[in-house]
């Protein structure tokens, strides 16, 4: 997965932090002033954080394309854990944690830049 961020470092950090993300160098091209970091997650998963100068932010929701990145993390106790956490360092926390309709246990905070980030076990 990759996703456009206005601010390459917060991000990377906030992905370091709670998820245990490693991070490659930083790639940047200065003609096209792109800029990203590929962070690999325990597993395998990678995703890749960019940001280039003029990408416009998107206001309408629900909209095309990603509507938020979801992190498995293996227990009703991590999720409460990492919600309150993420909580008590000042991100939003938009729902949960709960049990939804469809019988996950989930919760969704406000990453960096607005990204919603759903914990489930």
């Amino acid at each position: 997965m990759a996703m456009y961020v206005r601010d390459l470092e917060r991000s990377r950090s906030f992905f370091q932090r709670y998820f245990g993300a490693s991070s490659n160098s930083l790639y940047h091209n200065p003609k096209a002033g792109f800029s990203s970091y590929f962070l690999t997650f325990e597993g395998g998963a990678r995703l890749e954080i960019m940001t280039k100068p003029g990408v416009a932010d998107s206001t309408d929701v629900p909209r095309i394309g990603c509507a938020h990145v979801a992190f498995s993390l293996g227990s009703r106790e991590k999720v409460d854990s990492l919600t309150a956490l993420l909580l008590a360092d000042g991100y939003e926390v938009v729902s949960g944690p709960r049990v939804t309709g469809d019988g996950y246990y989930e919760s969704c905070v406000l990453g960096p830049d607005g990204i919603k980030v759903e914990l489930t076990v």
